[in-house]
């Protein structure tokens, strides 16, 4: 299989990798689909700053005219961050036609996954991850992302599945592919935009070390698939769990009347979600964001010690 003609590496992000420094990937959904320009270009440039100040590589991910390319040049995040909603938001079953096609695609958390993974790139850091959708025991609404969390061995840290999910469920779901949840200094799952959930998470670990050194194990023994670190939002920017959660209820129930589903469900509910808390839960978005890819980064560090 020549897979280079589907996959380009950028020379700094190749060099990292060749030389064991550690490096970051960095979905582009957020890019193209998570927040309206100039915003997600200033927020995507800014996380892979975020990155490099905490002593690893940034690597963007998207599929640019036919190409699985993993490190971004700041001109290709314009790109996409213009071409905002029309770039298709990539998951594992769009990839053949995208690549076939020559198109552009945002990868979601399961195609940065599987790009990572393709480049040699062991730790991802991302907003949220997707999960079981409230409903999903009729509707089947299960997101690819914990299908490449079972069998994609990449360490992905988040602030939690979005709240918009049903978090148990999710759990179980996660629980029944053998993916370990981590959670960074606390023992409850995080839900995005709030430090709290109601749900425990398998392992509290306090340390970036402690977090690699269990990656590592997972990579030695070969395990198979990766492994979820969850990092509660920072406090100063975590939203009042009764207030966002009525919002998420509201923005649901909005979902459901217009008949939206599959792919575009998130989409909706996070901009509903803007717009009914006056654009409180994007500066929230942002944030724990922000505070993932200094995460990442110390994992990445450890790991390539």
């Amino acid at each position: 299989m020549d897979l280079k003609k589907y996959l380009s590496v950028s020379p700094e992000v190749a060099e990292a990798i060749a030389s064991g420094k550690p490096v970051v990937a960095l979905e582009s959904t957020i890019i193209s689909h998570g927040m309206p320009y100039p915003q997600n270009v200033e927020t995507a440039l800014n996380v892979e700053k975020i990155v490099r100040e905490a002593g690893a590589i940034p690597a963007t991910i998207a599929i640019i005219k036919g190409k699985i390319t993993v490190g971004l040049t700041p001109d290709e995040i314009e790109y996409l961050g213009k071409k905002g909603l029309a770039v298709t938001k990539a998951s594992r079953r769009d990839l053949p036609v995208l690549l076939a096609r020559g198109e552009d695609g945002a990868t979601t958390v399961a195609t940065t996954m599987i790009g990572a993974a393709l480049a040699g790139v062991r730790v991802f850091a991302t907003g949220g991850i997707g999960g079981v959708h409230r409903g999903a025991e009729t509707t089947m609404d299960i997101s690819a992302d914990l299908e490449e969390l079972a069998q994609t061995p990449v360490l992905v840290v988040c602030a939690g599945a979005k709240s918009i999910l049903d978090l148990g469920l999710t759990l179980e779901y996660l629980e029944t592919k053998g993916v370990t949840v981590i959670g960074y200094q606390t023992e409850e799952l995080p839900a995005f935009y709030t430090r709290t959930s109601g749900f425990k998470v398998d392992y509290r670990l306090d340390t970036a070390k402690e977090i690699a050194d269990s990656f590592r194990v997972k990579l030695d023994c070969n395990l198979g698939g990766g492994m979820l670190v969850t990092n509660p939002i920072p406090e100063e920017y975590s939203m009042d769990p009764e207030y966002i959660n009525k919002n998420i209820d509201d923005a649901i129930a909005e979902c459901e009347r217009l008949g939206i589903k599959g792919k575009d469900t998130t989409p909706f509910l996070l901009d509903k979600i803007q717009k009914l808390t006056g654009g409180s839960s994007l500066k929230s978005n942002i944030q724990l964001v922000f505070n993932n890819a200094k995460l990442g980064a110390a994992i990445a560090c450890e790991l390539s010690k």
